[in-house]
């Protein structure tokens, strides 16, 4: 008897340390996710938080009729075409009078945005008085300058600007003519060629326009097909079949829906390339599998009780559906919805496939206009070969990671918040 009971206790000695291993593997896993997690997250804020902000330069500009180049600046055309470069390059040369030979002057005003125009024109159609008269303005600095006051001064050797430059960025720093502003421009202009002029609220209208055309054709259609499957389809070999390929399709790689779009929709229907249309139909027809399983998973929770107490009171099929069991299983089917279009929402592949890669300026207006999405912006940035794009693209992964965490935490609300438990 003893030696049963030595046998059984070294047999749960070996058991529990088993367990403990178990235990330990599985906490070290967690450990482990989360700490790459967090060096994920901290590379990219590191990298990413800079281009929050950016610096301007103080210049006494003034509005010269002859160098503008107009003499009604109530006339849009004129102020259009108006040659602003040239009054913020003869500001620059009043400032550094000691500036003589065409290399320097070429320096010298690469010190400033060439963006730094627009303002300008802006502030001469506002108030067409300001025409003769001088201001004192901050102008937006090139992306060099701006990268130079963002890192430390002290040794960079990767910096593109020369001794020169870096003299009179030193003497304007010292005068208290530099300062650092809020990016605001990054939250609401488009693409550009010049990263301290470039933002995302293109690509942020196109991502909404795309979302809008995906959500409106894969929610009712998800929905409908896992209605009829769950509820009303006849077990045969034809809806096993249907069954089956919903689920292959569920893990197809995306890039596949890319080419039948590029196929079908720009290829044989002849729409345009690089629009949300095209786009959110690809979209669609990738997150409908998505849908459609969670749709179906969300019906068979209902328990069937609900469905036999409605017939039993002279509900038709379709009353039962309508009335009882899509509203007790729409909380399951809305976090699909919302898991899905966020599973689309960071697709870049199927959206590359139909041109959605462009470079677009303008701010798409509807779902025809040209757009890229927050996804193919960060390719197009990460390719970028200037310094000051790094910074954008994790800018930019910063704000789409914020979309996707918000909507999987919208689905997880709906859940806890619309679920019945019987």
């Amino acid at each position: 008897m003893s030696k049963t009971t030595e046998q059984v206790r070294q047999s749960l000695a070996k058991r529990y340390r088993a367990e403990k291993r178990f235990r330990a593997f599985g906490i070290a896993s967690i450990a482990f996710g989360l700490l790459a997690l967090l060096l994920l997250f901290t590379d990219i804020i590191g990298k990413g938080h800079t281009a929050f902000f950016e610096h301007y330069i103080q210049m006494e500009v003034t509005f010269d009729a002859d160098t503008l180049g107009i003499d009604d600046a109530t006339n849009q055309d004129q102020l259009n075409f108006a040659n602003y470069d040239g009054v913020i390059r003869n500001a620059l040369r009043e400032r550094f009078p000691q500036v003589q030979s065409r290399g320097q002057k070429r320096e010298l005003y690469s010190l400033i945005s060439t963006g730094a125009g627009y303002p300008l024109r802006d502030m001469l159609a506002s108030h067409p008085a300001l025409l003769g008269q001088t201001r004192t303005l901050w102008l937006l600095a090139d992306d060099d300058v701006d990268q130079y006051f963002k890192a430390d001064r002290q040794g960079r050797e990767d910096s593109r600007l020369t001794p020169e430059q870096k003299a009179w960025l030193t003497s304007l720093d010292d005068n208290g003519q530099v300062k650092k502003e809020f990016n605001a421009s990054f939250f609401t202009s488009g693409d550009s060629r010049e990263p301290e002029l470039a933002g995302i609220w293109g690509a942020v209208c196109g991502s909404f326009f795309t979302m809008l055309v995906t959500l409106l054709l894969s929610f009712p259609i998800g929905v409908a097909a896992a209605i009829y499957l769950e509820e009303f389809a006849p077990r045969n070999r034809f809806t096993d079949f249907i069954e089956v390929n919903i689920n292959n399709l569920a893990a197809v790689p995306s890039i596949i829906f890319g080419l039948l779009g590029l196929a079908i929709f720009i290829g044989l229907f002849g729409m345009p390339r690089s629009v949300p249309l095209v786009g959110g139909i690809v979209l669609t027809l990738m997150t409908l599998p998505t849908i459609i399983i969670s749709s179906r998973a969300a019906i068979k929770a209902v328990p069937p009780s609900i469905r036999e107490a409605a017939m039993g009171l002279g509900a038709s099929p379709m009353q039962v559906v309508l009335h009882h069991v899509m509203p007790l299983a729409m909380p399951g089917m809305l976090t699909g919805a919302i898991i899905g279009m966020a599973q689309a929402l960071g697709e870049t592949a199927p959206l590359l496939m139909i041109g959605m890669v462009a470079f677009i300026v303008d701010v798409p207006a509807g779902p025809v206009d040209p757009a890229t999405v927050l996804p193919v912006q960060i390719y197009l940035w990460a390719d970028s070969p200037e310094q000051s794009f790094v910074a954008l693209t994790s800018a930019a992964i910063m704000v789409l990671l914020a979309f996707l965490i918000a909507m999987n935490t919208l689905a997880v609300f709906l859940r806890k918040r619309l679920e019945r438990r019987w």
